[in-house]
């Protein structure tokens, strides 16, 4: 089984080919801000992208012979997570989506690489919207406005999976906390299958990442919305894609950030360590979620982080503590901070958070970090392989998805 798998990021557009299990090309094509400025909206780079995608099929000698083409999911209705089969329905929610991101791309482009094959056909797995919050996850101080999941679902559920197939268990047996750290941040609270509570990684909540803001102080953001000073547009915009280091800083480059903070720059250097401060914050907070039993912390998308920007350090923990340390590459790290997670029959995990010239080290112990970049490949190219012969057929829907107990049919139904 030949299968392509298409998945365009906030700044990257990330492309693989599979024969059954054996990847034959995998690549990241990295995109700058001013690339992608040209366009006024993301939907205005639908050809762009598609032509990177053909493009690097020829360039890598791969013939334009597919059985299934992946797309990354798009920012459709809520929806339960699975394999599901691009069909009208979908894409008229992708043309219609109320929010806009580069992964209502993966759809598009699937959909209309696979209608130049003869019996190929097109997918997303995972897409960004599932949602399987608690309800008492739910509520906020304001009833007009219930939290909702905009998260990395895809990359977070192969992370866990591959986690639990390694350690001769199920995803379903385990309670996970994973952190996706890539151009948005979300932190999954897994609890045996399910993510009973993850943040609104692209314009709603937790720690700012490299492009988009987190959560903000209400009464500030109201204040700023009614000066008069910017249009609704504007202020998206300063939300998510010129909000977090790119807004502090003028890039969303962690280790040209790195860069500046060895050259003396303080500024840099507080706003870095923000960030990871707020990352630290979240991942213990879903730790409580789990009242404490927690399988394993695991880190992924870590490709904004490059070892430039975050290094990794072989050491061992056996309790929480704070602690000096010299690190392996001789330089002193101050200020680690280190969180021991362990589990029945489960390697023990210690995470350090390491402030250090600004830089966001992670210490992993018998983990899986630091996590290969073609880890949304492997669901992508897994999910058919497990599904394919019993996809979800996406229908229409217009009602959020919003307790586990209700029957699937009302959203999904057997292909």
């Amino acid at each position: 089984m030949k299968i392509l798998a298409v998945n365009p990021g906030s700044t990257s557009t990330k492309i693989a080919v599979y024969e059954d299990e054996t990847p034959r090309l995998v690549l990241n094509i990295r995109h700058s801000v001013e690339e992608l400025s040209q366009f006024p909206r993301i939907i205005d780079q639908f050809e762009f992208r598609k032509k990177l995608v053909l493009e690097a099929l020829d360039n890598n000698g791969i013939p334009f012979e597919f059985d299934a083409i992946v797309g990354r999911g798009g920012l459709l209705k809520p929806i339960p997570g699975g394999v599901y089969v691009v069909n009208d329905a979908m894409l008229d929610d992708i043309a219609h989506a109320m929010r806009s991101h580069a992964c209502n791309l993966g759809c598009l482009i699937a959909s209309e690489l696979a209608a130049l094959l003869p019996g190929c056909q097109a997918f997303i797995a995972d897409p960004g919207v599932v949602d399987e919050l608690d309800e008492i996850a739910r509520i906020t101080g304001s009833p007009l406005m219930p939290r909702i999941t905009i998260w990395h679902a895809l990359n977070q559920r192969a992370i866990a999976r591959r986690y639990a197939a390694e350690h001769n268990t199920r995803y379903e047996n385990l309670n996970l906390v994973i952190c996706h750290l890539g151009g948005g941040i979300s932190v999954g609270t897994h609890c045996k299958g399910r993510a009973v509570d993850v943040n609104n990684a692209l314009d709603g909540e937790g720690p700012f990442s490299p492009e988009r803001a987190g959560t903000l102080p209400a009464g500030q953001l109201i204040d700023v919305c009614s000066s008069g000073r910017f249009i609704k547009e504007e202020l998206k915009k300063r939300i998510s894609g010129r909000a977090g280091l790119t807004a502090h800083l003028g890039t969303t480059d962690v280790p040209a950030i790195v860069k500046r903070i060895e050259e003396g720059d303080k500024h840099a250097e507080l706003v870095l360590n923000a960030m990871i401060y707020q990352i630290a914050k979240c991942v213990g907070a879903a730790a409580v979620v789990l009242y404490g039993k927690v399988d394993a912390i695991l880190l992924t998308g870590v490709h904004h982080f490059t070892i430039a920007g975050a290094r990794v350090f072989p050491c061992s923990c056996s309790r929480l503590s704070r602690r000096r340390r010299i690190g392996s590459i001789g330089t002193e790290c101050a200020g680690s901070f280190a969180w021991r997670a362990s589990g029945a029959g489960l390697s023990v995990i210690s995470i350090f958070f390491v402030l250090f010239s600004g830089t966001l080290c992670l210490n992993v112990q018998n983990s899986l970090f630091p996590y290969s970049k073609t880890l949304r490949f492997f669901l992508l190219k897994q999910s058919v392989l497990l599904y394919g012969n019993k996809p979800f057929r996406y229908i229409e829907t217009r009602f959020i998805y919003r307790n586990r107990r209700t029957s699937s049919t009302d959203v999904r139904s057997s292909s």
